[in-house]
Parts: structure tokens; C-alpha cells; sequence
């Protein structure tokens, strides 16, 4: 029998706040475990943005707490846990900014003051996951929504997050490039959440469902939630 796996990343009674104060996620509970991939779906406006946003500490945690690997995010903590994480936004134009993917790629590491060495081997090695390594010299102006995609993954893969956050991934891409991605996520070993409108993406690439609905948890369970008609409709309708 296999042990059970550790949770990586726990939220309990989380609460926080969009910039104008209006309320962003509400008093939020659950648990991931490590190397689970987790579909958070819901209709636009449920949360699902605001979640990634809140763990990455760009939105203020209002009340409850967060714990990801093993720390509680304090002012203390607040850096690792962070670094835990790693976003991918959905828009994949909002990460690549270098002139070529190359550049974007060891842009992390070498915010990190790691030698020069150690970020050419996180970057050669993230292109290698993402199947990406021939794109490497490409300026990102040139490059296909999906191989977009694929720079701005291996750009966040490059700073070892244990737990990626991507959201929309499926965004702006066509059904070859769409089922790359979900080739390339299943293979790799990080914890993920993947907000998600596309249930086919979710169905394929993840065993574990989390619904939001205005903020707040509306039920969680295994990926056979999708086949409920009844919490679809209240999810999404």
C-alpha cells in the first residue's frame, strides 16, 4: 500500500481583500496534497484569480492563515513560502518581456544571486521540460500562442517552485496546442492548481477538484465532482 502523501499546502478560514478593499476570497479551507494536480473551477468572478493572487501575496491576506511546505506565511516566512509558488498568469504576454526566451527563462534564477553556471543549467533544464529547448534564441514577439505558453511555464519552472498556480492555461490555444500542455503538465513532479473553464483540460490533466462560487469554497472532491450535473449548474449557471 502506498504511504500518504504530506500536504504541501493548507488554507485555513482564509479571507483577503482586492486593493479597494471589496472582498476577494472568502474564508477558505482545504487542503493539496504533495504532488497533486487540482483543478479550482468556477464561473468568472468565483475567486479563482483572487486565490493564486492572494497565495503569491499580491492581494492582503485579511484573516485565517496559509501554510505551504511545512511553513506558516508570517512576516517571518513570508519569502519561502512565497517562493514556494510560482504563478503563471494567463496571459502569457504579461511574463515575457526579454528579448529573446533565453533571457526570460534565466531572468528569475538570476534575481536569486545564483551563479552564472547554476542559472544556465535552471534554464537549459526548464526548456527541457516545457519541450521548448529549440525555441530557446526565438524572441517571444515570434513565437505561437503555445509555445507562449510553454517560455512563460518554463520561466516559473526555473525558480524549483514546489507548488505551481496556473491560471487559464489553456487560454488563447488551439486543441494541438492545448493537448501539449496537458502532456507536458502531467509530467512534471510540482504540485498544481489549475484554474481552469475547460472540464475536458481538467478531466484530463487533474484528480482532484476544488469549486469556488463568489469567493468562497463551494465543494471539493475527486475529479468525478464534473460528473454531478447538479454542482455544475450551481457553479457555473
Amino acid at each position: 500500500m502506498d504511504m500518504e502523501r504530506n500536504v504541501i499546502l493548507e488554507l485555513r478560514s482564509l479571507s483577503s481583500v482586492h486593493a479597494n478593499g471589496s472582498p476577494a476570497v472568502r474564508d477558505l479551507s482545504f487542503t493539496v496534497e504533495e504532488g497533486a494536480s487540482v483543478a479550482v473551477l468556477g464561473a468568472n468572478g468565483a475567486g479563482k484569480t483572487s486565490l493564486f493572487l492572494t497565495l503569491t501575496g499580491i492581494l492582503a491576506i485579511q484573516s485565517g492563515a496559509v501554510k505551504a511546505g511545512g511553513l506558516e506565511l508570517n512576516s517571518k516566512n513570508a519569502g519561502a513560502v512565497r517562493s514556494a509558488m510560482g504563478l503563471v498568469f494567463q496571459n502569457p504576454d504579461d511574463q515575457l518581456f526579454m528579448p529573446t526566451v533565453w533571457d526570460d527563462v534565466l531572468f528569475g534564477p538570476r534575481n536569486l544571486s545564483l551563479s552564472e553556471e547554476e542559472c544556465a543549467g535552471r534554464a537549459l533544464a526548464s526548456l527541457r521540460e516545457t519541450g521548448i529547448e529549440e525555441l530557446k534564441d526565438r524572441s517571444p514577439l515570434h513565437l505561437s500562442g503555445g509555445e507562449k505558453r510553454m517560455a512563460a511555464i518554463a520561466g516559473v519552472l526555473a525558480m524549483r517552485p514546489k507548488i505551481l498556480l496556473l491560471d487559464e492555461p489553456t487560454a488563447f490555444l488551439d486543441p494541438k496546442a492545448i493537448r501539449s500542455l496537458g502532456v507536458v503538465l502531467k509530467s512534471l513532479g510540482q504540485t498544481k492548481l489549475i484554474a481552469t473553464h475547460n472540464l475536458s483540460f481538467a478531466r484530463e490533466v487533474c484528480s482532484k477538484v476544488l469549486i469556488l462560487k463568489k469567493g468562497a469554497l463551494l465543494t471539493e472532491g475527486s475529479i468525478s465532482l464534473l460528473d454531478d450535473k447538479d454542482v455544475i449548474e450551481e457553479a457555473f449557471f
